[in-house]
């Protein structure tokens, strides 16, 4: 009887394997062509405003001797807070230089470029593990915050997911207060848009496939690329498309958004601010507050009117409102 149960097992194990197999194998990562790229979010409009007088990058070291890529504003000062910036899929720290310089005498802003993104990183597109981005966060926490200074972690999109996943970590008490700017919360949730609006090509069959090797504890295949994005063309050719990364593994992928268990991720979350544009092509602006108040009623939620996915960063209301949480 025993032999018949291991057998029994093994064969389920086999073909589990086998089912898995297929559907990655069935999907895969394609040229996107411009026509692709039309359905975009509109990073060319955003990129047109320019960048000057922008602070170098440093290094800081994570635990596996790798530098994570930061600009600092403003100086350091323990009676003002921490203030960490994650940019969202695809772009780097750059995104908020207008804004953390705006922010820069009310806190200590750090901006760094996540793992897997930026001029030079190790692997576009990947990382070693699911959690490698909330422990660099961590890490990143404790090379810069002063004793007793508070910290407040700010993220735009995936940058937002990733603040909701890191709240929900073994970190998260590391956290005083969290700015939310337009979160991506999870595929499914009844905020996101379908493909985010069109910006992201998911290749879902393949998630479903590693997913379920996953379960057993087989993460040989977690370095495959499963999502795609349509950046346009204007910026992948311009001046700064060399900081775009276009595809993301599922380990990454993964470990930028909160967990499957998206709500218990929420309901960890500290007291926050969650800011959003009312025309958000790749997210509900109206849904965020039915849905997560449901399990927490430390918010503060905020839609701004007739700003986009990406306009909603450098608008006044956004940094007025950040101010409110530094106070």
């Amino acid at each position: 009887m025993f032999m018949k149960i291991i057998s029994f097992t093994a064969l389920s194990l086999v073909i589990t394997a086998l089912v898995a197999l297929g559907l990655i194998l069935s999907e895969r990562p394609k040229e996107l062509s411009n026509a692709d790229t039309e359905g975009s979010l509109d990073f060319a409009s955003i990129i047109a405003l320019g960048h000057s007088e922008v602070p170098d990058q440093l290094g800081v070291e994570m635990g596996d001797g790798w530098n994570i890529p930061v600009r600092r504003y403003g100086d350091k000062d323990a009676s003002k807070p921490l203030l960490i910036l994650l940019h969202g899929s695809g772009w780097v720290g750059l995104q908020f230089d207008s804004l953390a310089k705006n922010l820069s005498k009310d806190a200590h802003v750090v901006v760094p470029d996540l793992r897997g993104h930026g001029a030079n990183p190790e692997r576009r597109g990947d990382v070693d593990y699911i959690n490698q981005m909330q422990d660099d966060i961590a890490a990143l926490i404790e090379a810069e915050r002063l004793p007793n200074q508070s910290v407040i972690l700010a993220g735009h999109s995936s940058g937002g997911g990733l603040v909701i996943r890191f709240a929900g970590s073994v970190h998260g008490d590391k956290i005083d207060h969290a700015i939310l700017l337009a979160p991506f919360l999870k595929h499914n949730a009844p905020t996101t848009r379908q493909n985010s609006g069109g910006w992201a090509r998911v290749m879902t069959r393949r998630i479903i496939g590693i997913s379920m090797l996953n379960t057993f504890k087989i993460t040989g295949l977690n370095h495959l690329t499963i999502i795609q994005f349509t950046m346009p063309k204007a910026v992948r050719t311009g001046k700064y498309g060399h900081l775009a990364t276009l595809a993301y593994s599922y380990r990454l992928n993964t470990g930028y958004a909160p967990r499957a268990d998206y709500l218990k991720d929420v309901a960890a979350l500290p007291k926050f601010t969650l800011i959003i544009g009312s025309d958000d092509e790749a997210f509900f602006a109206d849904k965020y507050e039915e849905v997560m108040s449901a399990v927490t009623d430390k918010g503060s939620y905020n839609i701004v009117a007739g700003e986009t996915h990406l306009s909603i960063i450098d608008v006044p209301t956004t940094a007025a409102l950040i101010k409110e949480a530094l106070e």
